[in-house]
């Protein structure tokens, strides 16, 4: 039976498609944007998530560690560093902490164990035209799973959005194509050596694969961060806007703007904040921004 690895289902998203829609956050993903807010999305594995804040120093994790060294408890990052190489990542220390300071983020869902969690929203769907988005990470990095889903939620009589950076191979959107009522397309740079500074893979694939989809499928809401210092240039954004207006297919575009949330979920992980400090865009800079798209013909809004 196909099992697809989940972070997390959020019931009444408002900002992944249109209408009231339940969210399913997929694990994994090829990109390592250096403003992700969803960092505990890029690994493919299962991970440790300690929030040292709420820690009490009970030391039933210490206890419950198979190698007594539990990350969280150690006095320096030095120590955090040394616990974390030696974790297995087994959830013991998480099923003792009394102040959930410990949370396993990962869990493993068959489809018909989703089908049955996000038709329990059906209700919010038909009322409000919503359904449900399949996100990340990159969803299609477990095509399998994401086909299956899908299908079975369509299927269900269920709005299906799919929410991608555009990295997989062409042949795995043509199949999900037929199953897909919305795809949530992200472009952050159309210059492939910013993209490749800040994203960590070139942008070649991912702007083959949106011209393709804007001609074979049709009903596409581009997504741009907004980040500082990256793609808000005038230029870029000027390129960004007559780029995404050559295609037929972008119905809505939505400007998001960078926030800070991803830095102290990196920190969680065990992993480096940000190896650059970005910052929030302004209220005039997001309007102007905005402009730049409205002049170039697009439906265009701040936020998703």
């Amino acid at each position: 039976m196909i099992r697809g690895l989940i972070t997390n289902v959020q019931r009444y998203s408002v900002h992944d498609g249109p209408g009231i829609r339940t969210t399913v956050f997929l694990k994994g993903c090829p990109l390592n944007c250096a403003w992700c807010h969803n960092p505990e999305t890029i690994s493919p594995r299962p991970e440790l998530m300690v929030i040292t804040g709420r820690c009490v120093r009970c030391g039933q994790c210490a206890d419950a560690c198979p190698n007594h060294a539990p990350v969280g408890m150690g006095d320096s990052p030095a120590a955090l560093v040394e616990a974390r190489a030696d974790c297995l990542v087994c959830g013991a220390c998480v099923e003792v902490c009394p102040a959930d300071g410990r949370r396993m983020v990962g869990r493993e869902f068959t489809v018909p164990e989703l089908l049955t969690k996000v038709s329990r929203d059906r209700v919010f769907f038909e009322e409000s035209g919503g359904g449900v988005t399949f996100s990340g990470g990159e969803p299609l990095s477990q095509f399998e799973f994401l086909l299956a889903g899908a299908t079975a939620c369509r299927k269900g009589g269920l709005h299906v959005a799919v929410d991608t950076s555009g990295f997989a191979l062409r042949e795995r959107f043509e199949a999900l194509v037929p199953h897909v009522d919305l795809f949530l397309y992200d472009l952050k740079s159309l210059d492939d050596g910013v993209h490749r500074r800040f994203c960590g893979v070139s942008n070649r694939l991912i702007l083959e694969n949106l011209r393709w989809l804007s001609a074979n499928h049709g009903n596409l809401w581009l997504r741009i961060p907004v980040i500082p210092g990256v793609n808000d240039d005038p230029r870029e954004l000027a390129a960004l806007a007559t780029f995404a207006a050559g295609l037929d297919g972008v119905k809505q575009v939505h400007l998001l703007p960078y926030h800070a949330v991803g830095a102290g979920k990196r920190e969680r992980l065990g992993a480096s904040a940000a190896g650059l400090a970005f910052q929030t865009p302004s209220t005039a800079a997001l309007g102007a921004a905005r402009a730049v798209f409205r002049k170039a013909g697009l439906e265009t809004r701040i936020g998703g």
